[in-house]
């Protein structure tokens, strides 16, 4: 055999057993790196840092330094000094299941529901057992309600840090979010001025405003301040904001999910340096939270010290978990192959990150700090928890996970002495789309009195469940009704006949069905659809001899629900 023939087969045979150098057939999902962790929704005691690599990892939160285990942003900045439980001048966290019941459980202020908002529960929470649903203009008023409330008229605030969680509905420009409205002496003499802090949403961001707010050290001046965030907030996701102020050298800093946005000075010259103008609270104020806004809120906060910035300090030894929200892989029975993932560990001081990175197998370091690995799946996203997490390797092939819907955990678990975090740079995972199956072939249609009886050839593929039959009178719509079996689709189960009756007489109807391969109540893992067919059923026209035997009226199970 001529040598250059044998070398050829020899590649191809190769390539034959081993199904392709380049995986043919295979599609890949990205999570991190460039394609952001926003999946990675459930975040205990993790948070992301963007100093470690050229986009945010998910790294450990800092320990709280306080007793109770309090930490301010509720685990999400994870840069920044942990807050005490002292530092803590309102909490609402919106917990008590009836809005009529919330309260500030540091007692400086009073909450007054207005009757317009209603209480989520812990399935829509992002902190505790519950959250605030705002969308009938009605706001929650929050007053100063004691000498000691940081925002008590004519007091002089230094630092200061506000934090909540938000979950917008829309983000329609001009929602307000929250605002703070009192009255204070004006700077020429004799007369009021109104003080104001608004936080509105605009092109998909939220507008911060300070107005009369930050006033010179004579009181007789002030300096009005507005910024935005660069980021746009996600309508139907949560984030958490948070506006701090650090009187040593007047920087106002608004940060979103833990990521500065924007940085201003209350200073003359709008930079740091020269005079710093602090705030200083108006008579007879208040807050009112969600006046025009729609969506959730959740763990509203006012501490009375700004967050500074800080290294990654410690750790909890307990560690922390990230899991992913439910992924779609487009089709029933999509195979997974694998996961490769990269990260490491890290140590940050100051602006300096030293980290050790690595690609793929056990994510085990010399200090003990490691990350652990889990999946699960599940034909259906909402019973995703009745399955059960399964251990893998980075980078080591998975077998027997063939589902649609699949979730990824993480376990991150810092070194012995606590002083590093293991992070994860990026996911990628590695599947077989599952393919749709067939339709059917040989459709034909027959009319008959009041009806249209249909015949068509069995899907090639084996691992179809059942038809969907669609009809109507209207030339490329499919959701007809009227028929005695129900609205279009009918699911007719693993048939390949049925007589549809029911329909109009003189009437032209167009049919055409559809192959499912997996059922979950009325939600169908469909493939495309067979060809078009049509007949008219007329008055006297004979079923005698159409009608086969064993025919059987198909599932009036109508779905009105299919993938």
């Amino acid at each position: 055999m001529n040598k250059r023939l044998f070398l050829i087969l020899t590649v191809y045979s190769v390539l034959f057993v081993s199904g392709s150098v380049f995986g043919v057939g295979e599609s890949t999902i990205v999570l991190g790196g460039a394609s952001s962790w926003r999946m990675a929704e459930y975040r205990e005691s993790v948070t992301e840092a963007r100093s470690v690599r050229p986009h945010p990892v998910l790294v450990l939160s800092s320990s709280s330094i306080s007793t109770a285990g309090y930490s301010a942003a509720a685990g999400v900045l994870g840069n920044f000094v942990p807050l005490n439980e002292s530092a803590l001048d309102l909490s609402i966290s919106f917990d008590e299941n009836n809005p009529g019941l919330y309260r500030d459980s540091i007692g400086h202020y009073k909450i007054t529901s207005s009757g317009g908002i209603e209480a989520a529960d812990s399935s829509y929470a992002r902190v505790g057992s519950g959250a605030a649903l705002f969308g009938n203009n009605r706001p929650l008023v929050v007053t100063p309600d004691s000498r000691n409330a940081l925002f008590s008229g004519g007091n002089r605030l230094n630092d200061f840090t506000i934090e909540f969680w938000l979950y917008p509905l829309n983000m329609e420009n001009g929602e307000q979010i929250l605002s703070w409205s009192s009255v204070r002496p004006s700077s020429s003499g004799g007369n009021f001025s109104l003080q104001r802090i608004n936080c509105t949403a605009s092109r998909n961001r939220l507008q911060w405003s300070f107005v009369n707010f930050f006033t010179s050290v004579a009181g007789v001046s002030s300096i009005n301040i507005e910024f935005s965030g660069n980021a746009p907030v996600v309508p139907k996701t949560w984030s958490h904001h948070l506006v701090r102020f650090d009187a040593a050298t007047g920087m106002v800093e608004y940060l979103v999910n833990g990521i500065s946005e924007a940085i201003v000075y209350a200073t003359p010259r709008g930079r740091e340096g020269g005079e710093v103008y602090t705030p200083i609270a108006g008579s007879n104020g208040s807050f009112s939270l969600g006046e025009r806004f729609s969506g959730l809120m959740d763990d509203f906060k006012i501490h009375n010290v700004c967050a500074g910035r800080s290294s990654i300090q410690k750790y909890a030894i307990s560690g922390g978990r990230a899991e992913t929200r439910a992924i779609d892989l487009g089709h029933s029975n999509s195979g997974i192959i694998r996961v490769d993932a990269s990260g490491g560990r890290v140590s940050i001081s100051g602006n300096d990150a030293k980290n050790e990175f690595r690609e793929n197998g056990r994510f085990r370091f010399s200090d003990d700090a490691e990350m652990n690995f889990f999946i699960r799946s599940s034909e259906n996203p909402y019973l995703l928890a009745n399955s059960q997490w399964i251990s893998f390797t980075p980078g080591i092939n998975i077998a027997g996970i063939q589902s649609r819907y699949v979730q990824i955990a993480v376990d991150f678990y810092p070194s012995a002495d606590g002083e590093t975090s293991p992070y994860l740079n990026e996911l990628r995972i590695v599947y077989v789309p599952g393919e749709p199956p067939l339709p059917p072939g040989n459709v034909t249609a027959v009319a008959v009195d009041g009806g249209v009886l249909l015949r068509w050839r069995h899907s090639p593929d084996a691992n179809v469940k059942g038809y969907l039959v669609y009809y109507s009178t209207v030339r490329g719509e499919l959701f007809g009704d009227g028929a005695l079996l129900g609205s279009s689709p009918i699911n007719v189960g693993y048939k390949n006949s049925l007589l549809i009756d029911g329909l109009k007489n003189g009437s032209l109807y167009y049919f055409r069905i559809a192959a499912y391969d997996h059922e979950s109540g009325t939600i169908f893992n469909a493939g495309d659809f067979s060809n078009e067919v049509t007949a008219r059923p007329l008055s006297g026209l004979p079923l005698l001899g159409l009608y086969p035997q064993g025919l059987e009226a198909a599932s009036t199970n109508g779905a009105n629900r299919f993938r």
